[in-house]
């Protein structure tokens, strides 16, 4: 049985192909979002990596911002859901997990079955999301995928405000014109962010294995950050990115089995 599944975020659009339930043969992520071409292009890249089409697919379930964008899909299932039972997939002992993705931030207390004790997400700020650091890095001018190396080469944090994007901004630029190192900057944005992401899991509750997903979770500076934020090691989910369409994945699986049964 082939199920897949799609997650259309705000910057970046990812999917997962699942046969049989466990085995991922095929993963593509496009680095645009909702309402661009990167929806299909992921999808494309997924059926060009495995050789299967459309007709392959026994069931799709579509998550993230734009999950009511595809025709094809057979089910929509919210990012929280689908986070949820991709993390408890790949790492059964997570209990909290911190979701850094473009334009929010959550945090997911989890029981030992992977059921969802309770959530909470950032309110409609870009504050400690992926859309600050992409801003930080622009006023910083390094490459956003440089930020976590400059982060380990600070000597001090300096201090950026984690309320608000204009006036961390605002802050950055008054820093650099000070004469403040790069790197000194730059921890402290992670810094921020590591407070703003660490609000929500201390409202979610913190509870071991603590693990980062989404785009972010590819920044060693903003893990090490959110680590001394909460005082505990937080674990990096494999593939960050995909853990919201690997748990779609799996989702469309167990749907495509309710639905065989229901038919027998």
């Amino acid at each position: 049985m082939l199920t897949l599944g799609i997650d259309i975020g705000s910057s970046s659009s990812k999917a997962v192909l699942l046969r049989d339930g466990t085995d991922a043969i095929a993963r593509s992520v496009v680095q645009v979002g909702t309402g661009t071409s990167g929806p299909g292009r992921a999808v494309d890249g997924i059926f060009k990596q495995s050789g299967f089409s459309w007709d392959d697919v026994d069931y799709t379930v579509v998550t993230g911002y734009g999950r009511f964008s595809i025709e094809r899909a057979d089910r929509q299932i919210s990012e929280i859901t689908c986070h949820a039972r991709g993390i408890h997939f790949l790492l059964p002992s997570a209990r909290t997990i911190i979701d850094i993705g473009g334009q929010d931030v959550k945090a997911i207390a989890l029981s030992g079955d992977g059921s969802i004790d309770k959530f909470f997400m950032n309110d409609k700020c870009a504050a400690g999301t992926g859309r600050f650091l992409d801003v930080m890095a622009r006023v910083l001018e390094i490459d956003l995928d440089k930020l976590g190396e400059a982060h380990f080469k600070a000597a001090e944090t300096a201090e950026v405000s984690s309320t608000c994007t204009v006036f961390a901004e605002s802050e950055v630029i008054s820093l650099l014109s000070r004469g403040v190192p790069r790197e000194n900057i730059v921890a402290g944005v992670h810094k921020s962010v590591a407070s703003k992401a660490g609000a929500l899991a201390y409202r979610a509750g913190i509870r071991d294995d603590v693990v980062i997903c989404g785009g972010a979770a590819q920044n060693k500076g903003v893990v090490d950050a959110l680590s001394r934020h909460l005082q505990t090691h937080v674990i990096v989910a494999p593939t960050p990115q995909l853990t919201g369409a690997l748990g779609a994945a799996l989702l469309a699986h167990e749907s495509a089995l309710k639905d065989a049964k229901l038919r027998a």
